[in-house]
């Protein structure tokens, strides 16, 4: 018999995966008093959470993770437990062609129908292509005909089911987790109510309702636009480097604009949101997404770009060492998923070997993809004393503090714009500062 995690007063809730999301908030969910349990795939995880610890880097996470275990408030278990709430926070991929899959959205939809009952409710968060909630509520109907599902049926509905995604920044996630906004799409408008109670507990933010596919689409909207914009300030520095100029100098004088607001350029795009939500559009309208696909495109080439100019210098320079600084795929976390530093860098070690250190701050070892190469990670300052080259691919709080004085009279190529002060040299034909 399934052991049950309710209690005679608390709000019983499980969150379905316990990665970069899930944890967060199923942390700040126990925070509120509610009875929560994290459900997860990977023992380690378990055996985390449950000692009170944290697998992911994450401002002031370990300490609430510390404080609600220690309540008993939070738990986490492989096994799923009856509950009031269940909430998915699971990944979904893509596939070599683009294809999305949410295989681990309907398998933890298969196993919340197991303890399933009437009353309550199922919230995806997970980001999902258009109709993903619904394929959630077509299954729990087919798994569970005992009870009436929304949509369903004509009567009123045994169950909630609802689409609310997240929508935070990593080093910023438990603040934007209560003070963002939240879209919440139901099945039914029974459904977006239903969920919109459960989200009142925690969220400050106002919490708006609408359908699932309006919800679902809403999220995917939002990484398609600003993947869009990033896209047009990697093609202008690439541009830029074309016609000779400093790409930071002219986004600098071009937002003077009032009505113009231009990115920063970088290396390309990472990260578990923008670099793969805006597939999922493009895969349900291939014929009418020509901008966001493009946008891709140019967002994927900006690695390919990066690598060939970091190449060059390298080549050009053959007895100096070379620091490339960081793999995250943005500042100050620890989050390496579709990383373009994290790319830039494995191909330059694969080609250059142990010429390459690796300055990565929120990493005690190098991943898999430098396995063989003969790069070695190092800290900053050894790179500072031992390494000529240096290649900037993400702007760590920490790179940003090396003073001119000590970079001065290394070989730059600075993809994130945090040293403007940068001598801009030549040597051998070259800029000793490049700033694409």
């Amino acid at each position: 018999m399934v052991s049950s995690l309710r209690t005679d007063s608390p709000l019983a809730v499980v969150v379905v995966g316990l990665g970069y999301i899930g944890l967060p908030t199923a942390a700040i969910i126990a925070r509120t008093g509610a009875m929560v349990l994290g459900v997860d795939v990977t023992p380690s995880i378990v055996d985390t959470v449950n000692s009170g610890k944290v697998h992911i880097e994450e401002v002031d996470l370990d300490g609430l993770v510390s404080g609600v275990v220690a309540r008993g408030s939070l738990r986490a278990s492989m096994q799923i437990e009856p509950a009031d709430v269940f909430v998915i926070a699971v990944p979904t991929p893509f596939a070599d062609d683009h294809a999305p899959n949410i295989g681990y959205v309907l398998q933890a939809a298969t196993t919340i129908a197991t303890v399933l009952k009437a009353g309550d409710t199922v919230i995806l968060e997970s980001t999902s292509p258009v109709g993903t909630t619904e394929k959630v509520r077509d299954l729990l109907a087919e798994l569970r005909p005992d009870l009436k599902v929304p949509g369903k049926t004509g009567d009123i509905p045994d169950i909630a089911i609802a689409y609310c995604p997240e929508r935070v920044l990593p080093g910023r996630i438990l603040v934007e987790l209560i003070d963002n906004d939240r879209v919440i799409g139901g099945i039914t408008p029974r459904c977006a109510r239903k969920a919109l109670g459960f989200y009142k507990r925690f969220v400050r933010g106002a919490c708006v309702t609408t359908n699932a596919r309006a919800a679902e689409m809403t999220k995917l909207t939002e990484n398609a636009f600003r993947d869009v914009n990033i896209a047009f300030a990697n093609e202008l520095s690439r541009v830029a480097d074309t016609m000779e100029v400093d790409v930071w100098e002219v986004i600098r004088l071009a937002n003077r604009h009032p009505r113009v607001n231009i990115l920063s350029p970088g290396p390309g795009v990472g990260g578990h949101c923008i670099a793969v939500d805006p597939w999922f559009l493009v895969h349900a309208d291939r014929e009418n997404t020509p901008l966001i696909r493009t946008a891709r495109e140019v967002n994927d080439a900006k690695v390919d770009y990066v690598i060939a100019r970091a190449a060059l210098i390298i080549e050009a320079h053959p007895t100096l060492p070379v620091a490339c600084l960081g793999l995250a795929f943005k500042a100050n976390i620890d989050d390496f998923r579709e990383s373009p530093a994290l790319k830039v860098s494995s191909v330059l070690a694969q080609r250059f070997g142990d010429r390459i250190h690796v300055v990565e701050p929120y990493a005690d070892v190098l991943p898999a993809a430098f396995d063989g190469s003969g790069a070695t990670l190092t800290d900053l300052d050894a790179a500072i004393e031992q390494c000529g080259i240096m290649i900037v691919l993400v702007d760590h709080d920490v790179f940003k503090s090396v003073p001119v004085d000590e970079r001065g009279s290394k070989y730059v190529y600075d993809t994130r714009g945090i040293w403007p002060d940068q001598p801009s040299l030549r040597s051998h034909g070259e800029p000793l500062r490049l700033v694409s």
